[in-house]
Formats: structure tokens, C-alpha cells, sequence
């Protein structure tokens, strides 16, 4: 999952915040994958407008021996400036074979969770 976007769509110096990878997926089973970067979900920052996050999805023949580094969910840095074109020409994945995107812009409601550190609890009427 790529952020194009980042800090911002008119500023993007930090063009592409990388959020997620998985490779080497047996059929359609992710779990099963090879977690290169920790998942880190959607986060625009305050009046940046709307961030286009993408996923996109390429075609393995066989498992590959990737020798990129391991992010963890708690890297932030590393994840800035990644390059797809770069990764893909590395080891010759070709263009995407599928993929998908949502729009996310800040919400206030984000900080407040952040702060409380808590999962939001929704209950619904009986």
C-alpha cells in the first residue's frame, strides 16, 4: 500500500510513503506472504487534503529472494521516498495485474484515538 501523496498531493517531497508489502503470497492467502514492510494505516496529516492510497498487486511466477529491508510498524523514516518503478525493474514484476485505491483525507476523530491509545468501540442498538 502506497501514500503518493505524502506530506501532501501539492508538496509531495516525500513521494511515495510505502504503508504495506507483502511478497511472495501463496494463492491468495496473505498471511502466508512474506511481510516486508509492517501494515501502517491511513494517516494524512492535519490540512493536507485528500491522500490517494494504493494498493497494487503483481504476478509472481515463484517465490523470489527479496533482500530489502524489514520495516516494522513503528519505522516511520524508512518508509519515506520508495520508489514502486525501482522495486519492480529490481526484480523484473512487470506492470501490476491488479489493483485498488480509497481516498482518505485527516480527521479529528484520528488524533483522539491516537491520544486515548484505545480501539474504537461502536455499540449497536437491540
Amino acid at each position: 500500500m502506497l501514500d503518493p501523496d505524502a506530506p501532501s498531493r501539492g508538496n509531495p517531497t516525500e513521494r511515495s510513503f510505502i504503508h504495506w508489502m507483502v511478497v511472495n503470497i501463496p494463492l491468495s492467502n496473505v498471511s502466508k506472504g512474506q511481510t516486508i514492510v509492517e501494515y501502517f494505516g491511513s494517516d494524512p496529516p492535519l490540512n493536507t487534503g485528500f491522500h490517494r492510497y494504493t494498493f497494487l498487486l503483481f504476478k509472481q511466477d515463484s517465490n523470489l529472494d527479496f533482500d530489502e529491508a524489514y520495516i516494522s510498524k513503528t519505522s516511520f523514516e524508512e518508509r519515506k521516498g520508495f520508489s514502486i518503478q525501482k522495486f519492480t525493474n529490481k526484480y523484473n514484476l512487470g506492470h501490476p495485474v491488479g489493483g485498488n485505491f480509497f481516498l482518505a483525507e485527516y480527521e479529528a476523530i484520528q488524533m483522539d484515538i491516537k491520544l486515548k491509545q484505545q480501539p474504537l468501540t461502536i455499540h449497536l442498538p437491540r
